[in-house]
């Protein structure tokens, strides 16, 4: 049986130069950046130069990157430790609909303390209204946090435009670029944003390191205390192994950042285009040309995602859903209730997200075994039975 990964949304392969970088440093270089002689000199300069590579990624400079432990506490540091440095300012942070839960339910806890927080709507491609933006700015404004894009849909967002809306009042902006960083051009200086998220395993390094990007004079709070390390920042012994593997993941994905959108959107194009042809009341989420290349998300009508996707690994097919079935807060997305799809549309959510390793062959294995699998899920649901009949 065929095996075809197509859940890299979820979790990515470390690629061999990453792995190759790392080594030395789970084996002899082991020394503490932070110590005072030749076995903390060696991480120390790893650490630097893996720092310069990140920021070199995002356009930005090495002394605004601070290191995390992934994406998650990157976008908790940046909407926190901005608010908390701005308190004296006001009390008001402005996010999307359809942010990460990592800012979503961080917005939340600052709300229980007594922030108010304004959710900006996006329309049915999940672009965001910025009309209802400027709308939400007001003069207790801290932060604005809107993702650079979606990865459950794939929609891109206008950071650049959003940046520009936001400077009218002197608000900083952070954006979660977790799901784009390395497959769209990044600079932070063009776009004029102040913070910027990003997760090591997203580019193909390893898991458990992230980085935030902010810029120089944004006063930043930190979350962790107990150090000095990352300019007293983020405390806690750096993870080298990681830094050092996210550094080289960088450094490859601004190296071949065109041949990989080449690549992966001649895959997600092909999926995008063929898959309705084989299944019909099927549609595709988000934006169909603002997208992330390597996203290709749809719902399918009257059969619930969990289905889909049990029956395709069954096939040797990995994919993702954001069914409530399958979601372990058993509800489901709210990306696609935001953008408006109905609920027992969204059970039926289905994201395929390519990789380097993916081949047009795996797009045809997809295309051959996935419609036999919605006719039998179809054939046991009285939705699609109720249809039918109606339909007359």
């Amino acid at each position: 049986m065929r095996k075809v990964y197509l859940d890299h949304y979820a979790a990515s392969p470390v690629l061999p130069e990453v792995r190759e970088a790392m080594l030395p440093f789970l084996n002899g270089y082991f020394g503490n950046p932070s110590s005072l002689h030749s076995w903390g000199d060696s991480a120390r300069e790893a650490l630097e130069e893996a720092r310069e590579k990140v920021a070199q990624l995002i356009g930005g400079s090495p002394e605004e990157i601070i290191f995390t432990s992934n994406g998650t506490e990157s976008n908790n540091l940046a909407i926190k430790g901005i608010s908390a440095g701005s308190r004296k300012k006001g009390n008001h942070i402005v996010v999307s609909a359809i942010e990460h839960f990592s800012v979503l339910n961080a917005a939340q806890t600052l709300e229980k303390q007594g922030y108010e927080i304004s959710l900006v709507p996006v329309d049915g491609y999940g672009r965001v209204d910025l009309d209802a933006l400027r709308e939400a700015i007001d003069t207790d404004t801290t932060l604005v946090s809107i993702m650079t894009a979606n990865g459950e849909v794939g929609t891109l967002q206008p950071i650049k435009e959003i940046a520009e809306i936001a400077a009218e009042k002197e608000v900083p902006v952070h954006t979660d670029a977790v799901a784009a960083a390395g497959f769209i051009p990044v600079n932070v200086g063009e776009w004029g944003i102040d913070a910027l998220s990003l997760s090591s395993d997203m580019i193909y390094g390893p898991k458990g390191v992230g980085a935030l990007w902010i810029r120089k004079g944004v006063r930043l709070i930190p979350l962790l205390d107990g150090g000095v390390q990352e300019g007293g920042r983020r405390g806690g012994t750096e993870n080298m192994p990681g830094i050092v593997g996210m550094g080289k993941a960088a450094e490859l994905a601004g190296e071949q950042l065109e041949q990989r959108v080449e690549h992966l959107s001649g895959l997600r194009d092909s999926m995008v285009e063929r898959l309705p042809a084989t299944v019909d009341h099927l549609h595709l989420t988000g934006h169909p040309s603002e997208r992330l290349a390597w996203n290709a998300s749809f719902v399918v009508e009257f059969i619930e995602g969990e289905g889909m996707l049990l029956f395709l690994d069954g096939q040797g097919v990995a994919v993702s859903s954001g069914s409530a079935c399958t979601s372990r807060a058993l509800k489901s997305s709210h990306v696609l209730s935001a953008c408006e799809i109905p609920p027992e549309r969204a059970q039926g959510s289905m994201l395929f997200s390519f990789g380097p390793e993916n081949t047009l062959e795996d797009v045809k294995y997809v295309l051959e075994v996935f419609p036999p699998i919605v006719d039998r899920l179809r054939a046991m649901s009285p939705l699609y039975a109720k249809f039918i009949k109606e339909r007359g």
